[in-house]
């Protein structure tokens, strides 16, 4: 048996796996949001469990074994990927606000690790972690404390970061800018200064 079989380019799965979390997120935050007449978060279960859930972790462990060896998409992925999955098949499991709030809270410390990793990622990248990051920790006090406003908050952090990721995913494949653009250097300013 051949131990050598390539998994693919990283920048291939790292689209894939970014294409997966910007339709959850999207289905996610749009769900708390209500803004879609009978839209909740309840009926992204089906999209958390497998395109969030299944999808990105297997994306998360592709990049992982990538010939590139691409640790913090793997990383990310199967991080998410463990998330969405716990979310979509817990949902209908009866727990108390405060153990649903202390689960976003803890998989909100996964998101700032990632937000802080990827520093040197581009700006949809980054984007798209930070809002997970701060989607959470208001849908985690909104838990605590029973606010549907800080929910509805949440879920929109959660659907601008579904949508950072999405276009991500897609100026990837189709060409797209993926980065803002710079001001230029005014008159003798150099690279040191």
């Amino acid at each position: 048996m051949d131990n050598d079989v390539s998994a693919g380019s990283a920048s291939t799965v790292s689209t894939l796996g970014q294409l997966a979390l910007g339709l959850t997120l999207l289905a996610f935050g749009l769900g708390h949001t209500q803004v879609i007449d009978g839209v909740t978060a309840a009926n992204a279960v089906s999209i958390a469990t497998y395109v969030g859930g299944i999808a990105l972790f297997v994306a998360g462990l592709l990049a992982l074994r990538s010939s590139e060896g691409d640790g913090f998409t793997g990383t990310a992925f199967a991080g998410l990927g463990a998330f969405w999955f716990t979310w979509g098949v817990a949902s209908d499991d009866p727990v108390s606000a405060n153990a649903a709030g202390l689960f976003l809270l803890l998989f909100a410390l996964l998101a700032l690790s990632l937000t802080l990793g990827s520093a040197g990622s581009d700006v949809f990248t980054r984007g798209t972690y930070a809002a997970l990051f701060v989607a959470l920790v208001l849908l985690a006090v909104a838990a605590f404390g029973d606010t549907d406003s800080l929910a509805k908050a949440g879920g929109w952090f959660a659907a601008v970061g579904g949508l950072l990721a999405w276009y991500g995913a897609t100026a990837s494949m189709a060409g797209l800018p993926t980065a803002l653009p710079g001001r230029a250097a005014g008159r003798g300013v150099t690279a040191t200064g």
